[in-house]
């Protein structure tokens, strides 16, 4: 029988220090949407890779930050629960960025569990290698004990093939991998759509529209050669439908076929995608409406 380690792996993290980012490259797969804005990730996001001899499921969190509304208090919650029940946490933090209250709230939540936790420092192609020696003694020093440190960065590809051996090397022994061999996400098709149609707007309004939109899916037909997808694009404000609609439209119609694009790449199949844009006062205050737009806390 051969050997095969398998585990569930959480990314942890304070906003934009590069968890999708890690996520989508070591599966050569876009699961997790990746902006430079903060909190782009809402959801616990299950990303798997396979290999003959290991199955690593990595569990990618919202970045935690200072809640201001409903929804940051359950993108929290998610966060750190996502550290319950795993096998190993990797807690990230960038090489060109100060130690902040953020990082010091998450390692104190973090004693508390008891698994090996990896300190992962991203980004370090963005600065000189004494820089670079200087952050990892600064984080020796925090009152923390780490299995193990170590430098990579995603975008270059650096240490990834060294961060993988190091995160199998404390998997356990199960003998089973959890998921076939072709399954890259345990989230379902609606989310994943709902999240390029989330990231595409982001992206296209910068700093115009915050993170007061969500999507909701009206209408879902998969057929063999095509998906057929209706969504409303839930704004806050009617300033902002008339930002993501654009001038005659223009706007909302390079969203959709930006979107469209994407989809097609990530299912491998034509799609038919149609947008509208509504407003909704306050969702993110709304815990009904929250779950109304997908973000159920129930199912953590």
């Amino acid at each position: 029988m051969q050997k095969i380690k398998s585990g569930f792996i959480s990314i942890i993290g304070r906003p934009n220090v590069g968890k999708s980012t890690l996520l989508n490259t070591l599966l050569e797969k876009k699961v997790s949407i990746v902006t430079n804005k903060a909190q782009t990730t809402r959801n616990r996001i299950n990303g798997i890779l396979t290999h003959s001899d290991a199955q690593y499921i990595f569990v990618d969190t919202p970045g935690i930050h200072k809640a201001q509304h409903e929804l940051g208090r359950f993108m929290n919650k998610v966060a750190l629960s996502s550290t319950k029940g795993v096998d190993l946490i990797l807690f990230l933090a960038p090489a060109d960025e100060f130690i902040g209250d953020n990082d010091k709230f998450i390692l104190n939540a973090l004693k508390e569990r008891d698994v090996p936790v990896f300190l992962v420092i991203t980004k370090s192609d963005l600065v000189k290698s004494d820089r670079l020696e200087t952050k990892v003694k600064e984080w020796k020093q925090q009152d923390f004990k780490f299995e193990k440190i170590l430098t990579i960065s995603s975008t270059m590809g650096n240490n990834l093939n060294e961060l993988l051996n190091e995160i199998k090397s404390s998997l356990p022994e199960t003998g089973i991998k959890f998921y076939p061999d072709d399954t890259f996400t345990d989230q379902p098709e609606r989310f994943l759509i709902r999240e390029i149609i989330r990231e595409e707007i982001l992206l296209q309004t910068e700093q115009e529209i915050p993170h007061s939109v969500a999507i909701l899916i009206d209408k879902f037909e998969e057929k063999k050669d095509i998906i057929k997808v209706i969504a409303s694009i839930i704004c806050e404000r009617q300033s902002q439908k008339g930002i993501i609609i654009g001038n005659k439209g223009d706007k909302i119609k390079s969203i959709g076929i930006n979107s469209r694009e994407k989809l097609e790449h990530l299912f491998d199949k034509k799609f038919y995608l149609e947008l509208f844009v509504k407003t909704k006062e306050k969702w993110r205050q709304s815990a009904s409406l929250i779950k109304q737009l997908g973000y159920d806390k129930d199912s953590y």
